[in-house]
């Protein structure tokens, strides 16, 4: 193993627990202002000293601004390490960190601030060697979880050189360390019904039930799912919500499905599939979010070859359907790696939890992929 490796991933782990530990404690849910604000504040005060610390706005409206620390130096290289800070457990489910056995679990631990713990040691670890790069920027946004806005911040960062983006990393069922090179392009779409109200004991032939017509929506929609096709459809129904009343046929209503393709494009298919009316109820379908795809093995295989030689074991590519930021920055820069957080599980649930025993190994490969990217013989 790289020697500089060695030296320092240790010290990475075991600061990143303390301060995973921290970051946790804090309710930082996806539109929590003053939760966002207090975990900020902790992540401002993790980062290097040397570290010129800015607030940027967020993408999203009503959501604290992000957070940006960045290193100068003498070199030619700028890397981004991307993160966010804010959850989808809501204050009131929110868990501290606890720890049993292996498992530090608790609300947002592997999604991701276990690995917003490992970028902010990573960059302090730069802070010491600054004829490396021209700069080191850490963002850790406030809104990954709910945006569906456009990411403002891919301009401001296209010109970089790299992006690493630290969240959860895995294992191959073989037990070799990988990092994300590939992501599905991801969609939420929304459907609205719109029909009429009627006593469902006295006159249920007068409504047009939103539910019903929904629910047939709801059917269609899965009917597209392709995961063997060209594309690698996912069309998956998630929240139905309609009626008010035990006794009313349920006049209005809204139906939510969640999209995955090879290509954004593919989410066209899907949307043709919901009729414009359907038992005479009116329906308004709109795709309110929509995140590119990411597809860098490419760009990066040589960069993981000469992370594995530093390593000193395997470290490979592999892909994950689930969405990331690094799949908008991905779009301006070429040279984008994700899933170089630590390992764990229950991802979206109060019972998240990172494996304390991958903190070293996950350190390892983070700072073995940096010091490839930072080697000017590589550039």
């Amino acid at each position: 193993m790289d020697p500089w490796i060695e030296a320092t991933a240790p010290r990475v782990a075991l600061v990143a627990e303390r301060e995973l530990e921290a970051l946790v404690g804090v309710s930082s849910a996806s539109g929590d202002v003053d939760g966002a604000e207090e975990c900020a504040a902790l992540a401002a005060a993790f980062l290097p000293p040397e570290a010129e610390v800015e607030r940027l706005a967020s993408s999203s409206p009503r959501h604290a601004p992000d957070l940006c620390g960045r290193l100068r130096g003498h070199g030619t290289a700028r890397v981004l390490l991307l993160g966010h800070l804010d959850t989808v457990v809501s204050r009131e489910a929110h868990r501290p960190l606890e720890r049993h056995g292996d498992r530090l679990t608790g609300s947002g631990a592997i999604d991701m601030k276990g690995g917003v713990a490992l970028a902010l040691g990573v960059a302090r670890e730069l802070a010491a060697r600054p004829e490396l790069y021209a700069e080191i920027a850490v963002l850790l946004v406030s809104d990954e979880e709910w945006r569906t806005e456009p990411f403002v911040h891919v301009e401001r960062f296209a010109r970089f050189d790299a992006c690493l983006c630290f969240e959860a990393g895995e294992r191959t069922d073989a037990g070799v360390e990988s990092v994300v090179a590939r992501r599905k392009a991801a969609g939420t779409l929304r459907v609205h019904g719109h029909g009429r109200a009627a006593h469902s004991g006295s006159a249920p032939e007068r409504g047009r039930s939103a539910l019903l017509a929904l629910a047939e929506v709801a059917r269609r929609v899965a009917d597209c799912s392709d995961p063997r096709g060209p594309d690698r459809v996912t069309a998956v129904p998630t929240i139905l919500r309609a009626g008010e009343v035990f006794n009313v046929v349920p006049p209005a209503g809204e139906l939510v499905c969640d999209l995955r393709a090879d290509r954004i494009d593919a989410f066209a298919a899907v949307l043709a599939a919901v009729p414009a009316e359907l038992d005479g109820v009116r329906l308004d379908a709109t795709l309110v979010r929509a995140w590119p795809g990411m597809d860098s093995r490419a760009e990066v295989a040589g960069l993981l070859a000469g992370a594995a030689e530093r390593l000193g074991r395997p470290l490979v590519a592999t892909e994950r359907g689930g969405a990331s930021d690094a799949s908008h920055m991905a779009a301006a820069i070429s040279l984008t790696v994700d899933g170089l957080g630590p390992r764990g599980g229950g991802a979206h649930t109060p019972a998240e939890w990172v494996s304390a025993g991958s903190l070293r190994p996950r350190a390892e490969v983070a700072l073995a992929v940096v010091a490839a990217l930072l080697d000017p013989r590589q550039r």
